[in-house]
């Protein structure tokens, strides 16, 4: 009885000293690793980082989780949402509302680049090309075919925009670069879908945004009084009233005469 005593006895010491080293051993290293994680981040990256825990970190979470209510997770969205909702003042928003609508930037742009690559290495997701000319090699005409097709429904042939359900709309193109289009085309903030590689290659994309700048930022309206540039709908609802109009008048100085 003694024996088995002292065999067990001496099991739960080794138990507990086992279980002691363990912890002592977690405590030692993991601050280590941890400081390891940390320094897996580039430059840009961990400057990123202090701008992301400033300005973003009560919305997304420190882990780029989301925070339910407030923000939705990064994880996956790329540095091109980023550059997208930053560069064009959309985030950070200032109060919850059904869409969020075009500002000034609050942030540079080597601001907005690090917070990009911040998300890009810690969640990845897809990635801008580089230049600021993305329509360089674009085939207007074939960019035009394309806009018609998957992008006139919301954004108007005249690319002024045009109003959705619930309160939100399709905005202005006319206004954005070329970077802010591909990367709405590559990550479909808010209503718009995502038009990935596999929907609308870089060659495509290059195209639409050459016919953009060549059609819709740069034409004189050649034809008179734009209407908004909201397409031929506005455009025969203004013929027909002032045509009608017109003609009501035209026969009723004509019986007036006779």
């Amino acid at each position: 009885m003694r024996s088995r005593g002292r065999r067990r006895l001496g099991a739960a010491v080794r138990l507990v000293a086992a279980l002691m080293l363990a912890g002592g051993a977690y405590t030692v290293f993991a601050p280590g690793l941890q400081a390891q994680e940390t320094n897996q981040l580039s430059a840009a990256a961990a400057e990123g980082k202090a701008l992301f825990d400033v300005s973003c970190v009560s919305c997304h979470g420190s882990n780029l989780q989301g925070v339910e209510d407030r923000g939705p997770s990064l994880i996956g969205a790329g540095s091109a949402a980023v550059e997208f909702q930053v560069g064009t003042g959309r985030m950070p928003m200032a109060r919850q509302e059904a869409q969020a609508e075009r500002k000034p930037a609050l942030f540079t742009s080597d601001q907005i680049r690090q917070l990009g690559q911040y998300v890009q290495e810690m969640g990845g997701g897809p990635q801008l090309p580089a230049g600021d000319d993305l329509a360089a090699g674009g085939d207007v005409a074939q960019g035009g075919q394309l806009y018609r097709v998957n992008c006139s429904q919301c954004h108007s042939f005249g690319g002024g925009g045009g109003a959705l359900s619930s309160g939100k709309f399709a905005p202005n193109i006319r206004v954005a670069t070329d970077r802010q289009i591909y990367a709405a085309m590559l990550t479909g903030p808010q209503n718009m879908p995502v038009f990935g590689d596999n929907q609308l290659t870089p060659d495509q994309k290059a195209d639409i945004i050459a016919y953009i700048n060549e059609a819709l930022k740069e034409s004189n309206d050649p034809g008179g009084f734009n209407l908004g540039r909201y397409g031929p709908s506005t455009e025969g609802v203004a013929v027909f009233l002032v045509g009608i109009v017109a003609l009501v008048f035209a026969c009723l100085w004509i019986a007036g005469k006779s």
